[in-house]
């Protein structure tokens, strides 16, 4: 006996493919989303400067850093050479970073070295010692895995007198570190090295794949009295750029300090064919939270 309701046709060939397709369309249905959802050509990383105060204290341990960063859904660290001085040649403890970072799931890229002199210093057997410093944070960044050690092209004198002189210890540095395949990038951090046009210079001087920058958005108070716009400044240095530091505030070229507007800084850093790791680099976990909630924001509005 036919129990089809009046009026409604059956075709029970047709019910089955049409239910096995709403089947697997609701089972697949997060993974077509998941594949769907395109990954940013601008990915977010977490500089330890962010916490620098929790870091000093004590509060974080320099090893616990990769948790921190992926509890707060960021998945590459910058380390910072100040946090593990004395450990640049332990490999036990480097090993332990390493391992921590991996079982996070967290990517390390770079090593921020700070200490070490002055790659331009006008001394030639100091200038000579900078450089031989940054050589067990070359191995350490190795091992770790990272692309890069930033350094700082701290020098003294005229403009080209600190021109020849960052220019002779930076060659040299970046000749050990393409050795070990890694970069040697110099970030706007004070003095003539926050005149993105004299750190172009710095850097096209060099004249080597392997020498790049560290645009930092909030880096360009040269000193008390004298400061680079900061978007033109990171448009300035982007043609190098290995990474780019994200601060929550701009300079303009008069001394004035105002809130970074990410998404014109983005656009500049989109625009100059950048694809890489923006490093939050600035406010604390505060800072943190809002430095990446307006990244995210500027991306997608860029789409990105």
């Amino acid at each position: 006996m036919n129990t089809r309701p009046l009026g409604l046709p059956f075709d029970r060939r047709q019910f089955l493919v049409q239910s096995g397709l709403a089947v697997a369309a609701a089972s697949a249905g997060p993974a077509l989303l998941a594949a769907e959802k395109r990954e940013s050509s601008l990915k977010i990383s977490l500089a330890q400067w962010t916490l620098v105060d929790d870091l000093r204290s004590g509060k974080i341990n320099n090893l616990d850093f990769a948790k921190v960063a992926r509890d707060h859904g960021i998945f590459a660290i910058e380390y910072v050479n100040q946090f593990f001085m004395d450990k640049a040649k332990d490999r036990a403890y480097l090993g332990e970073m390493k391992k921590r970072a991996q079982d996070h799931g967290v990517k390390s890229l770079l090593i921020m070295c700070d200490n070490e002199g002055h790659i331009g210093d006008p001394n030639d057997a100091k200038r000579g010692q900078t450089v031989d410093n940054h050589r067990k944070w070359l191995d350490a960044a190795k091992f770790l895995g990272c692309h890069s050690i930033r350094v700082n092209a701290g020098s003294s004198g005229t403009w080209g007198e600190q021109v020849k002189l960052a220019v002779d210890g930076l060659s040299k540095l970046t000749a050990l570190g393409a050795a070990l395949d890694l970069n040697v990038i110099v970030e706007n951090h004070g003095g003539l090295s926050s005149n993105a046009d004299w750190l172009a210079e710095v850097i096209t001087s060099v004249n080597h794949p392997r020498c790049g920058t560290l645009p930092d958005t909030g880096n360009f108070r040269i000193n008390a009295t004298e400061t680079y716009d900061s978007y033109q400044g990171v448009k300035k240095l982007m043609k190098w750029a290995k990474g780019v530091s994200v601060k929550d505030m701009a300079w303009d070229d008069k001394g004035n300090e105002s809130p970074l507007d990410f998404e014109r800084m983005l656009r500049i850093v989109v625009d100059a064919g950048f694809k890489g790791y923006c490093g939050i680099e600035y406010g604390g976990y505060a800072g943190l939270k809002r430095s990446k909630e307006q990244i995210e924001k500027a991306r997608d509005k860029l789409g990105v």
